[in-house]
Protein backbone atom coordinates (compact mmCIF):
# COMPACT_ATOMS: atom_id res chain seq x y z
CA UNK A 1 0.00 0.00 0.00
CA UNK A 2 1.35 3.41 -0.91
CA UNK A 3 2.15 6.02 1.72
CA UNK A 4 -1.21 7.75 1.52
CA UNK A 5 -2.62 10.34 3.94
CA UNK A 6 -3.57 9.07 7.40
CA UNK A 7 -7.31 9.20 6.66
CA UNK A 8 -6.93 6.47 4.02
CA UNK A 9 -6.64 3.79 6.71
CA UNK A 10 -9.91 4.97 8.22
CA UNK A 11 -11.68 4.22 4.95
CA UNK A 12 -9.97 0.84 4.57
CA UNK A 13 -11.32 -0.12 8.01
CA UNK A 14 -14.68 1.62 7.56
CA UNK A 15 -16.79 -1.53 7.20
CA UNK A 16 -15.32 -3.19 10.28
CA UNK A 17 -15.57 -0.02 12.35
CA UNK A 18 -19.17 0.49 11.25
CA UNK A 19 -20.18 -2.80 12.88
CA UNK A 20 -19.63 -1.17 16.28
CA UNK A 21 -20.92 2.26 15.28
CA UNK A 22 -24.21 0.95 13.92
CA UNK A 23 -24.94 -0.71 17.28
CA UNK A 24 -24.13 2.57 19.05
CA UNK A 25 -26.47 4.32 16.62
CA UNK A 26 -29.26 1.87 17.47
CA UNK A 27 -28.58 2.19 21.21
CA UNK A 28 -29.27 5.92 20.81
CA UNK A 29 -32.76 5.05 19.56
CA UNK A 30 -32.04 5.91 15.94
CA UNK A 31 -33.13 3.98 12.86
CA UNK A 32 -31.18 1.97 10.30
CA UNK A 33 -32.34 1.25 6.74
CA UNK A 34 -30.67 -1.58 4.83
CA UNK A 35 -30.12 -0.99 1.10
CA UNK A 36 -28.92 -3.00 -1.89
CA UNK A 37 -28.60 -0.65 -4.82
CA UNK A 38 -27.50 2.76 -6.10
CA UNK A 39 -31.11 3.33 -7.22
CA UNK A 40 -32.12 3.78 -3.57
CA UNK A 41 -32.86 7.49 -2.94
CA UNK A 42 -30.74 7.83 0.19
CA UNK A 43 -31.86 11.45 0.60
CA UNK A 44 -35.22 10.14 1.84
CA UNK A 45 -33.50 7.94 4.42
CA UNK A 46 -31.40 10.81 5.75
CA UNK A 47 -34.46 13.07 5.81
CA UNK A 48 -36.10 10.47 8.06
CA UNK A 49 -33.24 10.87 10.54
CA UNK A 50 -32.05 7.35 9.73
CA UNK A 51 -28.86 6.02 8.17
CA UNK A 52 -28.59 3.77 5.10
CA UNK A 53 -26.28 0.75 5.29
CA UNK A 54 -25.29 -1.39 2.31
CA UNK A 55 -26.25 -5.06 2.54
CA UNK A 56 -24.77 -6.41 -0.70
CA UNK A 57 -22.84 -9.56 0.16
CA UNK A 58 -19.30 -9.68 -1.21
CA UNK A 59 -18.09 -12.97 0.28
CA UNK A 60 -18.60 -16.64 -0.55
CA UNK A 61 -18.73 -17.58 3.16
CA UNK A 62 -22.56 -17.42 3.61
CA UNK A 63 -23.42 -18.82 0.17
CA UNK A 64 -23.90 -22.43 1.42
CA UNK A 65 -26.49 -21.10 3.88
CA UNK A 66 -28.29 -19.26 1.06
CA UNK A 67 -28.31 -22.34 -1.17
CA UNK A 68 -30.64 -24.04 1.30
CA UNK A 69 -33.33 -21.79 -0.22
CA UNK A 70 -31.84 -20.43 -3.45
CA UNK A 71 -30.63 -22.26 -6.58
CA UNK A 72 -26.91 -22.84 -7.01
CA UNK A 73 -26.90 -21.26 -10.49
CA UNK A 74 -27.78 -17.81 -9.17
CA UNK A 75 -25.69 -14.64 -8.97
CA UNK A 76 -23.23 -14.84 -6.03
CA UNK A 77 -24.11 -11.31 -4.89
CA UNK A 78 -27.73 -12.33 -4.36
CA UNK A 79 -26.80 -15.58 -2.61
CA UNK A 80 -24.20 -13.90 -0.43
CA UNK A 81 -26.58 -11.10 0.58
CA UNK A 82 -29.38 -13.51 1.47
CA UNK A 83 -26.97 -15.91 3.18
CA UNK A 84 -25.72 -13.17 5.48
CA UNK A 85 -29.32 -12.33 6.45
CA UNK A 86 -30.39 -15.95 6.91
CA UNK A 87 -27.39 -16.87 9.04
CA UNK A 88 -27.45 -13.56 10.97
CA UNK A 89 -23.73 -13.13 10.25
CA UNK A 90 -24.08 -9.53 9.05
CA UNK A 91 -24.56 -6.88 11.78
CA UNK A 92 -25.94 -4.40 9.22
CA UNK A 93 -28.79 -6.73 8.29
CA UNK A 94 -29.39 -7.64 11.92
CA UNK A 95 -29.67 -4.01 13.04
CA UNK A 96 -31.73 -2.82 10.05
CA UNK A 97 -35.21 -1.68 11.07
CA UNK A 98 -36.38 -2.03 7.48
CA UNK A 99 -34.75 -3.07 4.21
CA UNK A 100 -35.44 -1.36 0.89
CA UNK A 101 -34.93 -3.01 -2.48
CA UNK A 102 -35.77 -2.20 -6.08
CA UNK A 103 -37.13 -4.41 -8.86
CA UNK A 104 -33.84 -4.44 -10.74
CA UNK A 105 -32.97 -8.01 -11.74
CA UNK A 106 -35.28 -11.03 -11.45
CA UNK A 107 -33.02 -12.78 -8.97
CA UNK A 108 -33.13 -9.92 -6.49
CA UNK A 109 -36.90 -9.51 -6.86
CA UNK A 110 -37.54 -13.12 -5.87
CA UNK A 111 -34.91 -13.04 -3.13
CA UNK A 112 -36.72 -10.07 -1.59
CA UNK A 113 -39.80 -12.27 -1.15
CA UNK A 114 -37.76 -14.63 1.02
CA UNK A 115 -36.01 -11.78 2.81
CA UNK A 116 -39.37 -10.27 3.77
CA UNK A 117 -39.91 -13.28 6.05
CA UNK A 118 -36.82 -12.29 8.01
CA UNK A 119 -37.09 -8.48 8.07
CA UNK A 120 -39.61 -5.72 7.25
CA UNK A 121 -39.12 -5.16 3.52
CA UNK A 122 -40.09 -2.34 1.16
CA UNK A 123 -39.72 -2.97 -2.58
CA UNK A 124 -39.71 -0.04 -4.99
CA UNK A 125 -41.08 -0.76 -8.47
CA UNK A 126 -38.33 0.43 -10.80
CA UNK A 127 -39.16 1.34 -14.43
CA UNK A 128 -36.64 -0.41 -16.66
CA UNK A 129 -36.52 1.93 -19.62
CA UNK A 130 -36.05 5.64 -20.26
CA UNK A 131 -37.88 5.47 -23.60
CA UNK A 132 -41.17 6.71 -22.14
CA UNK A 133 -41.67 10.21 -20.75
CA UNK A 134 -43.94 8.97 -17.97
CA UNK A 135 -41.30 6.74 -16.34
CA UNK A 136 -39.92 9.69 -14.39
CA UNK A 137 -43.38 10.33 -12.94
CA UNK A 138 -43.64 6.65 -11.99
CA UNK A 139 -40.30 6.67 -10.18
CA UNK A 140 -41.11 10.00 -8.51
CA UNK A 141 -44.29 8.41 -7.14
CA UNK A 142 -42.35 5.36 -5.96
CA UNK A 143 -39.96 7.66 -4.10
CA UNK A 144 -42.91 9.41 -2.46
CA UNK A 145 -44.41 6.04 -1.48
CA UNK A 146 -41.06 5.06 0.04
CA UNK A 147 -41.10 8.30 2.04
CA UNK A 148 -44.59 7.47 3.31
CA UNK A 149 -43.50 3.95 4.29
CA UNK A 150 -40.64 5.33 6.41
CA UNK A 151 -43.02 7.84 8.00
CA UNK A 152 -45.36 5.01 8.98
CA UNK A 153 -42.56 2.67 10.06
CA UNK A 154 -40.82 5.25 12.26
CA UNK A 155 -43.93 7.26 13.29
CA UNK A 156 -42.50 10.52 11.95
CA UNK A 157 -43.21 13.20 9.35
CA UNK A 158 -40.67 13.99 6.62
CA UNK A 159 -40.94 17.52 5.27
CA UNK A 160 -39.95 18.59 1.78
CA UNK A 161 -37.64 21.16 3.35
CA UNK A 162 -35.79 18.34 5.10
CA UNK A 163 -35.52 16.42 1.83
CA UNK A 164 -34.10 19.48 0.05
CA UNK A 165 -31.57 19.84 2.86
CA UNK A 166 -30.40 16.24 2.47
CA UNK A 167 -30.25 16.65 -1.32
CA UNK A 168 -27.69 19.40 -0.83
CA UNK A 169 -25.73 17.26 1.63
CA UNK A 170 -25.68 14.27 -0.73
CA UNK A 171 -24.72 16.47 -3.68
CA UNK A 172 -21.80 17.74 -1.63
CA UNK A 173 -20.65 14.16 -1.08
CA UNK A 174 -21.04 13.36 -4.79
CA UNK A 175 -18.94 16.37 -5.79
CA UNK A 176 -16.18 15.36 -3.37
CA UNK A 177 -16.19 11.77 -4.63
CA UNK A 178 -16.01 13.01 -8.21
CA UNK A 179 -12.99 15.12 -7.27
CA UNK A 180 -11.46 12.07 -5.59
CA UNK A 181 -11.83 9.57 -8.43
CA UNK A 182 -10.71 12.19 -10.95
CA UNK A 183 -7.25 11.78 -9.40
CA UNK A 184 -7.13 8.85 -11.81
CA UNK A 185 -7.17 11.27 -14.76
CA UNK A 186 -3.69 12.51 -13.92
CA UNK A 187 -0.75 11.08 -15.88
CA UNK A 188 0.39 9.03 -14.06
CA UNK A 189 -2.59 8.74 -11.70
CA UNK A 190 -2.08 10.07 -8.19
CA UNK A 191 -3.33 6.85 -6.56
CA UNK A 192 -3.69 3.20 -7.53
CA UNK A 193 -7.01 1.68 -8.51
CA UNK A 194 -6.99 -0.58 -5.47
CA UNK A 195 -6.62 2.43 -3.18
CA UNK A 196 -9.37 4.25 -5.06
CA UNK A 197 -11.71 1.26 -4.73
CA UNK A 198 -10.91 0.93 -1.02
CA UNK A 199 -11.99 4.52 -0.35
CA UNK A 200 -15.10 4.33 -2.56
CA UNK A 201 -16.12 1.11 -0.83
CA UNK A 202 -15.41 2.57 2.62
CA UNK A 203 -17.64 5.58 1.96
CA UNK A 204 -20.64 3.25 1.90
CA UNK A 205 -19.97 2.34 5.52
CA UNK A 206 -19.23 5.82 6.89
CA UNK A 207 -22.09 6.72 9.21
CA UNK A 208 -21.05 10.30 10.01
CA UNK A 209 -21.22 11.95 6.59
CA UNK A 210 -20.07 15.40 7.69
CA UNK A 211 -16.92 13.95 9.23
CA UNK A 212 -16.46 11.67 6.22
CA UNK A 213 -16.64 14.57 3.77
CA UNK A 214 -14.15 16.54 5.84
CA UNK A 215 -11.69 13.64 5.74
CA UNK A 216 -12.13 13.06 2.02
CA UNK A 217 -11.43 16.74 1.35
CA UNK A 218 -8.31 16.67 3.53
CA UNK A 219 -7.10 13.52 1.76
CA UNK A 220 -7.68 15.01 -1.70
CA UNK A 221 -5.87 18.22 -0.76
CA UNK A 222 -2.89 16.28 0.61
CA UNK A 223 -2.63 14.01 -2.44
CA UNK A 224 -2.89 16.96 -4.85
CA UNK A 225 -0.32 18.99 -2.95
CA UNK A 226 2.18 16.12 -2.84
CA UNK A 227 1.57 15.34 -6.52
CA UNK A 228 2.26 18.98 -7.40
CA UNK A 229 5.47 18.76 -5.37
CA UNK A 230 6.59 15.83 -7.52
CA UNK A 231 5.53 12.80 -5.51
CA UNK A 232 4.60 9.84 -7.74
CA UNK A 233 3.35 6.51 -6.39
CA UNK A 234 2.29 5.03 -9.75
CA UNK A 235 4.78 4.22 -12.51
CA UNK A 236 4.12 6.28 -15.64
CA UNK A 237 4.64 3.22 -17.87
CA UNK A 238 1.77 1.18 -16.40
CA UNK A 239 -1.15 0.58 -18.76
CA UNK A 240 -4.24 2.62 -17.93
CA UNK A 241 -7.23 0.31 -17.38
CA UNK A 242 -10.92 1.17 -17.09
CA UNK A 243 -12.98 -1.39 -15.17
CA UNK A 244 -16.66 -1.66 -16.07
CA UNK A 245 -19.45 -4.12 -15.30
CA UNK A 246 -20.94 -5.60 -12.14
CA UNK A 247 -20.54 -4.27 -8.61
CA UNK A 248 -17.16 -5.22 -7.19
CA UNK A 249 -15.81 -5.26 -3.67
CA UNK A 250 -14.82 -7.71 -0.99
CA UNK A 251 -13.73 -10.99 -2.57
CA UNK A 252 -14.12 -9.70 -6.13
CA UNK A 253 -11.38 -7.13 -5.48
CA UNK A 254 -9.05 -9.97 -6.51
CA UNK A 255 -9.45 -8.74 -10.10
CA UNK A 256 -8.15 -5.27 -9.21
CA UNK A 257 -5.15 -6.72 -7.38
CA UNK A 258 -4.29 -8.95 -10.34
CA UNK A 259 -4.52 -6.05 -12.81
CA UNK A 260 -2.16 -3.96 -10.71
CA UNK A 261 0.27 -6.85 -10.23
CA UNK A 262 0.38 -7.47 -13.98
CA UNK A 263 1.58 -4.14 -15.36
CA UNK A 264 -1.67 -2.20 -15.26
CA UNK A 265 -3.25 0.46 -13.09
CA UNK A 266 -7.01 0.96 -12.78
CA UNK A 267 -7.67 4.65 -13.45
CA UNK A 268 -11.47 4.57 -13.48
CA UNK A 269 -14.47 2.46 -12.41
CA UNK A 270 -17.64 2.49 -14.48
CA UNK A 271 -19.74 0.34 -12.17
CA UNK A 272 -22.25 0.70 -9.34
CA UNK A 273 -19.76 2.05 -6.82
CA UNK A 274 -17.80 4.18 -9.25
CA UNK A 275 -18.36 7.08 -11.60
CA UNK A 276 -21.92 6.55 -12.74
CA UNK A 277 -23.57 6.71 -9.32
CA UNK A 278 -22.02 10.14 -8.67
CA UNK A 279 -21.81 11.58 -12.19
CA UNK A 280 -25.17 13.32 -12.00
CA UNK A 281 -26.30 15.62 -9.19
CA UNK A 282 -29.87 16.08 -7.99
CA UNK A 283 -31.38 19.35 -9.24
CA UNK A 284 -31.51 21.75 -6.27
CA UNK A 285 -33.91 24.23 -7.90
CA UNK A 286 -36.37 25.26 -5.16
CA UNK A 287 -39.16 25.56 -7.74
CA UNK A 288 -38.76 21.98 -8.99
CA UNK A 289 -40.83 19.15 -7.54
CA UNK A 290 -38.49 17.42 -5.11
CA UNK A 291 -39.58 13.89 -6.07
CA UNK A 292 -39.20 14.62 -9.79
CA UNK A 293 -35.71 15.98 -9.15
CA UNK A 294 -34.73 12.79 -7.34
CA UNK A 295 -36.36 10.66 -10.03
CA UNK A 296 -34.39 12.29 -12.84
CA UNK A 297 -31.09 11.79 -11.04
CA UNK A 298 -31.59 8.15 -10.04
CA UNK A 299 -33.28 6.83 -13.19
CA UNK A 300 -30.40 8.13 -15.30
CA UNK A 301 -27.91 5.76 -13.67
CA UNK A 302 -26.71 3.60 -16.57
CA UNK A 303 -27.50 0.18 -15.10
CA UNK A 304 -27.76 -2.94 -17.26
CA UNK A 305 -31.34 -3.55 -16.08
CA UNK A 306 -32.35 -0.64 -18.32
CA UNK A 307 -33.35 -1.56 -21.85
CA UNK A 308 -31.92 -0.02 -23.89
CA UNK A 309 -29.03 1.09 -21.69
CA UNK A 310 -27.77 4.01 -23.77
CA UNK A 311 -26.54 5.93 -20.72
CA UNK A 312 -23.84 3.33 -20.12
CA UNK A 313 -22.59 3.72 -23.68
CA UNK A 314 -22.51 7.51 -23.31
CA UNK A 315 -20.55 7.46 -20.09
CA UNK A 316 -18.05 4.88 -21.41
CA UNK A 317 -17.56 7.03 -24.49
CA UNK A 318 -16.67 9.98 -22.28
CA UNK A 319 -14.54 8.10 -19.75
CA UNK A 320 -12.33 6.32 -22.29
CA UNK A 321 -11.30 9.71 -23.68
CA UNK A 322 -11.12 11.66 -20.42
CA UNK A 323 -9.00 9.06 -18.63
CA UNK A 324 -6.84 8.24 -21.68
CA UNK A 325 -7.62 4.54 -21.29
CA UNK A 326 -5.33 1.91 -22.83
CA UNK A 327 -7.73 -0.99 -22.29
CA UNK A 328 -11.14 -1.88 -20.83
CA UNK A 329 -11.81 -4.90 -18.61
CA UNK A 330 -15.48 -5.82 -18.23
CA UNK A 331 -15.94 -7.71 -14.94
CA UNK A 332 -19.14 -9.73 -14.64
CA UNK A 333 -20.44 -11.99 -11.90
CA UNK A 334 -21.54 -15.47 -12.88
CA UNK A 335 -25.27 -15.67 -13.60
CA UNK A 336 -25.69 -11.88 -13.66
CA UNK A 337 -27.78 -12.11 -16.80
CA UNK A 338 -28.37 -8.42 -17.52
CA UNK A 339 -24.68 -7.50 -17.43
CA UNK A 340 -23.57 -10.69 -19.16
CA UNK A 341 -26.00 -10.22 -22.06
CA UNK A 342 -24.95 -6.58 -22.37
CA UNK A 343 -21.26 -7.49 -22.83
CA UNK A 344 -21.81 -8.04 -26.57
CA UNK A 345 -22.99 -4.48 -27.14
CA UNK A 346 -20.27 -3.07 -24.86
CA UNK A 347 -17.55 -5.04 -26.63
CA UNK A 348 -18.67 -3.88 -30.08
CA UNK A 349 -18.84 -0.25 -28.98
CA UNK A 350 -15.45 -0.22 -27.27
CA UNK A 351 -13.54 -2.14 -29.93
CA UNK A 352 -15.20 -0.82 -33.08
CA UNK A 353 -16.26 2.72 -32.22
CA UNK A 354 -13.61 3.60 -29.62
CA UNK A 355 -10.86 1.45 -31.16
CA UNK A 356 -9.84 0.39 -27.65
CA UNK A 357 -8.77 -3.12 -26.55
CA UNK A 358 -11.41 -4.96 -24.49
CA UNK A 359 -11.64 -8.14 -22.47
CA UNK A 360 -14.49 -9.73 -20.53
CA UNK A 361 -14.10 -11.62 -17.26
CA UNK A 362 -16.80 -13.72 -15.61
CA UNK A 363 -16.03 -14.53 -11.99
CA UNK A 364 -17.48 -15.15 -8.53
CA UNK A 365 -16.43 -14.63 -4.92
CA UNK A 366 -14.24 -17.74 -4.63
CA UNK A 367 -10.48 -17.89 -5.17
CA UNK A 368 -10.72 -20.94 -7.45
CA UNK A 369 -10.26 -18.96 -10.68
CA UNK A 370 -7.37 -16.78 -9.46
CA UNK A 371 -4.71 -18.63 -11.47
CA UNK A 372 -6.74 -18.45 -14.67
CA UNK A 373 -7.47 -14.75 -14.11
CA UNK A 374 -3.77 -13.99 -13.61
CA UNK A 375 -2.90 -15.69 -16.90
CA UNK A 376 -5.64 -13.97 -18.91
CA UNK A 377 -5.19 -10.50 -17.45
CA UNK A 378 -1.40 -10.59 -17.77
CA UNK A 379 -1.71 -11.61 -21.43
CA UNK A 380 -4.22 -8.82 -22.10
CA UNK A 381 -2.06 -6.13 -20.50
CA UNK A 382 1.06 -7.38 -22.25
CA UNK A 383 -0.78 -6.99 -25.56
CA UNK A 384 -1.58 -3.31 -24.94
Amino acid sequence: MANLPEHFNEFSEARRNAFVKVKEFKDQGKHVVGTFCTFTPKEIIYAAGAIPVGLCGMSDEPIPDAERHLPKNLCPLIKSSYGFALSQKCPFTYFSDIIVGETTCDGKKKMYELLSKLKPMHVMQLPQTLDRDYVFDIWAKEIEIFKERLEAEFNIEISEDEIRKTIKQCNCERQLLREFYELGRLEPPAITGYEMQTVLEGVGFSLDKDEQNKRIKEMIDTIKREYKEGKRIVDKDLKRILVTGCPIGGSSNKVIKIIEESGGVVVCYENCGGVKSNARLVDEDENKDVYKALSEKYLNIGCSVMAPNDNRISILDELIDDYKVDGVIDVELQACHTFNVETHRIKEFIMKEKNTPYMNIETDYSESDTGQLKTRIAAFIEML
